[in-house]
C-alpha cells in the first residue's frame, strides 16, 4: 500500500465516542451519501451501481478501466462525477478510495451489507415521497374539485407517453369502471394530436396527463396541442420545474423513487388512486351503478377466478 493510501486509511479509521463525523460512518452510508439527492440518468445509475457492487476494486480503477467495466464511454464517467458535484473523475476517486479502504478493514460481508442498505435507502426515499403526497392531500378541496371536473368531462382523455405509459394505462383502466367514456393516448406525434382533437370535438373538456422523468419533448408537444384544441390540462408530474408545468391548468406533484437503476412510482400511483376516489365521489350514484354493472358482467362471463 502506498503512503498516500496509508494516510487515507488512517483518516478513515473509526474512533470511539461522540457523534461520528462523516469519515467515521459505515462505508455503505458514506457511499450512498455521495449519490443521495442527485438525479442520475440510467447510464449514470449503472456507474453508481457498479461502484456499489465492486467498491473495493472500482475505487482504484482508472477512468478508462471503469468505463470499460461498466460499458459506458469515458465522457459518461466524467459527467457522472460532475453530476455528483466533483470537478471530474479523479476528484471523485480521491473520495472513493478511503471509503473502499475502510470497507476492506470492516466485515467480510461489507459488500452485501452495502447492497442491503442501498435497497433500504430506496424504500426510505419512497416513504418520504409518500409523506409529501400525504401533505398534498391535506387540501381535500383541491383534489375533490379536480375529481369533479374530470368526472364531468365526457369524454375524459388520459395521456401518458414513454415511461409514463404505465401510469396512464392504470388510471384509464380504473377510470373506465366509473366513467362512461375514457380515452387513452399513449402514442405521441400526429396520433396524439388527432385523438385530442377528436376528444374535444366529442365534447370533452379535460385531459389528464402523466409526465415522469425523463420528460419527453413529445409530451410537451401533446400538452400544447391539447390547449390549442381547447382542452384544459391536469398534470401529474414530479416536483421538478419545467416547461410542462407552464402548459397545465392544474398541477399535482409526486416524487419518483430514483435511488435504483430504474425509477419507482409509489407516490404517483397513490396520487392517481386518490384522484380516482375523488372522481368516484363526484357522482356516487353513477359510480355505484357502473360498478354493479361491471361486477355483474364479470360474474356472468367468468372474468375472474
Amino acid at each position: 500500500m502506498s503512503s498516500g493510501q496509508q494516510a487515507r486509511a488512517q483518516a478513515a479509521a473509526i474512533t470511539p465516542g461522540g457523534t461520528p463525523p462523516e469519515q467515521e460512518k459505515a462505508p455503505a452510508d458514506r457511499l450512498l451519501a455521495l449519490f443521495d439527492g442527485h438525479r442520475l440518468s440510467p447510464g449514470q445509475r449503472r456507474i453508481a451501481q457498479y461502484l456499489i457492487d465492486h467498491l473495493t476494486e472500482a475505487a482504484f480503477l482508472s477512468i478508462t478501466e471503469l468505463a470499460e467495466r461498466v460499458g459506458v464511454s469515458q465522457p459518461s464517467v466524467t459527467r457522472f462525477a460532475v453530476s455528483l458535484g466533483f470537478s471530474g473523475y479523479p476528484a471523485l476517486r480521491e473520495v472513493l478510495q478511503p471509503i473502499a479502504l475502510s470497507a476492506v478493514a470492516g466485515t467480510p460481508d461489507s459488500r452485501e451489507q452495502l447492497r442491503q442498505n442501498e435497497l433500504q435507502a430506496a424504500v426510505d426515499a419512497e416513504i418520504e415521497n409518500l409523506e409529501n403526497v400525504r401533505r398534498l392531500l391535506a387540501d381535500t378541496h383541491r383534489i375533490l374539485e379536480l375529481g369533479r371536473e374530470l368526472a364531468h368531462s365526457v369524454p375524459l382523455t388520459v395521456l401518458g407517453l414513454r415511461i409514463s405509459v404505465s401510469l396512464a394505462e392504470y388510471f384509464a383502466y380504473a377510470a373506465r369502471r366509473i366513467h362512461p367514456d375514457v380515452r387513452l393516448v399513449n402514442r405521441g406525434g400526429s396520433v396524439a394530436y388527432d385523438a385530442l382533437l377528436q376528444a374535444r370535438a366529442a365534447g370533452g373538456g379535460w385531459v389528464l396527463a402523466f409526465a415522469m422523468p425523463r420528460h419527453a419533448h413529445e409530451t410537451l408537444a401533446a400538452l400544447r396541442a391539447a390547449r390549442s384544441a381547447g382542452l384544459r390540462v391536469a398534470l401529474i408530474t414530479d416536483p421538478s420545474v419545467g416547461p410542462l408545468v407552464e402548459e397545465a391548468d392544474v398541477v399535482l406533484t409526486a416524487g419518483t423513487g430514483s435511488r435504483l437503476v430504474f425509477d419507482s412510482y409509489a407516490a404517483p400511483g397513490m396520487l392517481s388512486a386518490a384522484l380516482l376516489q375523488a372522481m368516484a365521489d363526484a357522482d356516487p350514484e353513477r359510480t355505484q351503478a357502473r360498478l354493479e354493472q361491471y361486477e355483474q358482467a364479470a360474474d356472468q362471463h367468468g372474468f375472474f377466478l
